[in-house]
């Protein structure tokens, strides 16, 4: 009986209305009654978003001369500096690997970096612009997830990994946020989207796929069945660039081949997502004014059916 009861779970968390009125009802219906209004390019992103799972915008348009960027360059910047050894190693390393392995990308906060409330890389992450982004998409208050940095380095093998197509596990909507912290061209390995191949989209078919490593790929020719190669859109963008993607839909990334590409990355989820959170919390729990922030830095909730306290 667990076993079958486990199955049906699964089965709706993975059916839309469930997902949204049981397991989500309560921030699903705190975030409808308590709706804020927001910035004329939030409202753009968001409609991009819904149309096609990925919009595109700047630093400046969307967050203004006080976003901190120039603090989370800063950053950025030192925190390189000290890794300046190790990513010569990891360069000439960066096209060969073990299976399962990025040897071509580096986390510069770790896999699993303590959640920080005094980090900018936390601070940028929960401006209220983005948050307004990320709640609207999802209609929903939403929970985040990860935060951290990418340093892509260019290699000369076949794609690999997410440099193939693929869609991401997290959720039924999964947000990502990418900040080019540099300029990023077709040479740098831009994230490459399907669009409308996201939950709210017009593309539901599923392309021919290979099993790597336990994940399903699929290679260009595959994906270009399903999306025509001219539709494809591109991060690409001079630095301070924000590519917004609903990673749940088909991408692929990360195939630099000439130049280096570095993202600042946060990733929002549902509240009810019981996926691995990619960060650690402290053990004493984060409280703010305001709703967003307090269910954007909630503890994961056991059990099925959310509650906000």
């Amino acid at each position: 009986m667990p076993g079958v009861l486990r199955k049906i779970t699964r089965a709706a968390r993975h059916a839309e209305f469930t997902w949204r009125y049981g397991f989500n009802f309560a921030p699903s219906m705190a975030y409808r009654l308590e709706r804020r209004n927001t910035v004329e390019e939030v409202r753009r992103v968001v409609q991009c978003m819904n149309r096609d799972g990925i919009a595109i915008t700047t630093v400046d348009a969307l967050l203004g001369a006080n976003s901190g960027f120039d603090e989370l360059s800063a950053a950025i910047e030192a925190r390189e500096r000290e890794l300046a050894a190790e990513f010569a190693a990891r360069r000439r390393n960066a096209h060969e690997g073990a299976a399962g392995t990025k040897t071509f990308v580096y986390e510069l906060l770790g896999d699993n970096p303590v959640l920080d409330a005094n980090s900018i890389y936390f601070r940028f992450a929960v401006q209220q612009p983005l948050l307004d982004v990320a709640n609207g998409y999802f209609g929903m208050y939403t929970r985040l997830r990860q935060y951290n940095v990418w340093h892509t380095f260019p290699s000369a093998s076949a794609p690999r990994e997410s440099q193939l197509w693929h869609r991401d596990r997290e959720d039924l909507l999964i947000l990502k946020v990418f900040v080019c912290m540099n300029d990023v061209d077709e040479t740098a390995g831009p994230l490459t989207y399907a669009p409308g191949t996201h939950l709210k989209g017009a593309v539901q078919r599923t392309p021919e796929a290979f099993n790597e490593n336990g994940v399903w790929r699929s290679t260009d020719e595959q994906m270009a069945k399903i999306v025509s190669p001219e539709k494809w859109i591109r991060g690409i963008g001079r630095r301070g660039t924000i590519v917004f993607a609903d990673t749940h839909g088909y991408h692929k990334g990360g195939h630099a081949k000439l130049r280096d590409r570095l993202l600042y990355l946060a990733m929002f989820t549902s509240p009810a997502s019981e996926s691995k959170e990619l960060m650690r919390r402290p053990a004493e729990p984060f409280r703010f004014a305001d709703r967003a922030r307090t269910v954007a830095l909630a503890a994961p909730h056991s059990g099925p059916w959310l509650t906000l306290s």
